[in-house]
């Protein structure tokens, strides 16, 4: 009983002074302990028994520890675990405390909480002062229904920050993120990643790749920067910065953008994208382009703006409809043209040019109110002019071949005009030659007619409907009959490369 009461007596003592030297706040404070054995040799006391300890604000339990006073360090054991707050919990089996910096250093079977996630690892370094925490080989962490993993981490309880580093794998739900650098804020649920980074969904194709961008978790707002592309629906989508606003289906694509849809043989270029979910529009400016690729070669379309819209069709398919408008020019190897604006619906394969719109192809200038194009396959089909038909080919350098009418209808074959139906006080004026040489200037007036075209010159003419033709001898034309009313040569207008269709 004496023995015993010594020793709960220097026990007793031992913590008073220990509680005496914490008056500045600086000293390690022990608690409690079931049992205490002084080591001088060794520098340190034994504390053997539910240990507590006491720092900065801190708590620490352990088994056993070893405490040395002149260093104001322990050593715990078993079965660790430090407290701070109401929130912040670390467990481990061994704990190195230095509380002169108020580090702590836990080490095996490591986990970490602040109450709205889990930190696992084999290592940590804490500092309770500040309160960070931060590993280098290699964590886990578990918030809710993500699990995140790195080689190194750190974790700041006090601004609420997590950083991650090297082989960062973030497994969401509905995506796996893979970066080198991961920094997300807890509080305002926002995530930033640096370097080389992609996101794959998990419920579709949907593929993301940047190489530094954010995501705002809360407003459900992301945006990718540099290399930056999207691949969704057998899509690219590409440019040096994307950012999409998921709760409202609201996405852009600003400088260098690129979407590609290789089902469609399509490319679409600008300096910004926007689209639309919610009423399936996309649209694009700023040096938009649209390259639409054939057998043999692509067309090449310019305008201020062109514009996607999806529509319904018959059954359960859907089309698209794409317009162009202002300063409409595009440009094919067979064919070139101009207006101001332009409408393609894919579903039917029909181009329609609207406000001054002209057309280039074998040599024959055609103008009309409207011009429709239909295509199959990527070839031309035929051509609708509405109003104001006109069709001019050079003759020569004063010489004009005129064809003109209300109505006219083109016909190709192998994408080359071979025939063209006129309707509606038809006209024209082509000079006729044999064997290559002019033999006179031919003026006809009919209500409807057929013409028939050879290497892109005129080899016949069917009149129908109260025909009237002259055939003048070369040099007898009246100077006013070598123009049908309303001719206009644009031949200055035609776009001779990609590079022209961007001047006006």
């Amino acid at each position: 009983m004496r023995n015993l009461f010594l020793v709960g007596l220097c026990s007793f003592v031992w913590m008073s002074l220990s509680f005496a030297q914490t008056s500045g706040g600086k000293q390690i404070n022990i608690k409690h302990a079931g049992s205490l054995k002084g080591d001088k040799k060794r520098g340190y006391q034994r504390l053997i028994g539910d240990v507590q300890f006491e720092h900065q604000g801190a708590l620490m339990f352990c088994d056993s520890a070893h405490f040395f006073p002149d260093a104001n360090a322990m050593d715990a054991f078993g079965r660790v675990h430090i407290q701070q707050g109401d929130s912040v919990h670390l467990w481990g089996d061994f704990l190195h405390y230095d509380g002169k910096n108020s580090k702590a250093e836990v080490q095996k079977s490591v986990r970490m909480t602040d109450g709205d996630m889990t930190l696992t690892t084999d290592a940590i370094t804490y500092d309770i002062k500040g309160k960070y925490a931060s590993y280098s080989n290699g964590g886990k962490i578990i918030n809710k229904s993500n699990v995140l993993t790195s080689v190194i981490g750190a974790y700041s309880s006090e601004n609420k920050t997590l950083t991650f580093k090297k082989n960062v794998k973030l497994d969401n739900p509905s995506y796996v993120m893979t970066c080198d650098t991961l920094r997300y804020q807890p509080l305002s649920k926002v995530a930033y990643f640096l370097g080389p980074t992609t996101i794959k969904s998990k419920n579709s194709d949907n593929f993301i790749y940047c190489e530094n961008g954010f995501y705002d978790t809360n407003k459900d707002i992301c945006q990718f920067n540099e290399n930056a592309y999207i691949i969704t629906n057998g899509q690219m989508l590409k440019g040096d910065s994307i950012w999409y606003d998921q709760k409202n289906g609201i996405g852009k694509m600003m400088q260098n953008v690129s979407i590609i849809d290789t089902a469609q043989r399509v490319v679409i270029k600008g300096d910004l994208a926007t689209h639309n979910e919610k009423k399936e529009i996309s649209q694009v400016t700023g040096k938009a382009l649209f390259i639409q690729a054939f057998e043999k070669d692509s067309l090449y379309l310019h305008a201020d703006t062109l514009q996607s819209q999806t529509v319904a069709v018959k059954g359960d398919s859907a089309g698209k409809i794409i317009k162009a408008f202002h300063h409409v020019a595009f440009f094919k190897s067979d064919m070139q043209g101009r207006c101001d604006s332009l409408a393609w619906t894919t579903q039917d394969s029909v181009m329609k040019m609207l406000g001054n719109p002209v057309l280039w192809s074998d040599g024959n200038q055609l103008t009309a109110d409207t011009i429709l194009i239909h295509t199959f396959n990527g070839a031309l089909k035929r051509l609708d002019m509405i109003n104001n038909a006109f069709i001019a080919s050079v003759e020569d350098s004063a010489h004009f071949n005129q064809i003109k009418g209300k109505k006219m209808t083109g016909y190709f074959k192998d994408n080359e005009l071979h025939k063209i139906y006129v309707e509606g006080n038809a006209q024209t004026l082509y000079y006729a030659k044999d064997k290559g040489v002019m033999i006179g200037v031919n003026r006809a007036d009919c209500v409807r007619l057929m013409i028939y075209l050879e290497n892109s010159a005129v080899s016949s003419i069917s009149f129908y409907s109260q025909p009237n033709a002259v055939l003048y001898p070369p040099g007898e034309l009246p100077p006013k009959e070598s123009m049908l009313k309303d001719f206009k040569w644009r031949g200055k207008e035609q776009p001779d490369s990609v590079q022209s269709l961007f001047l006006r």
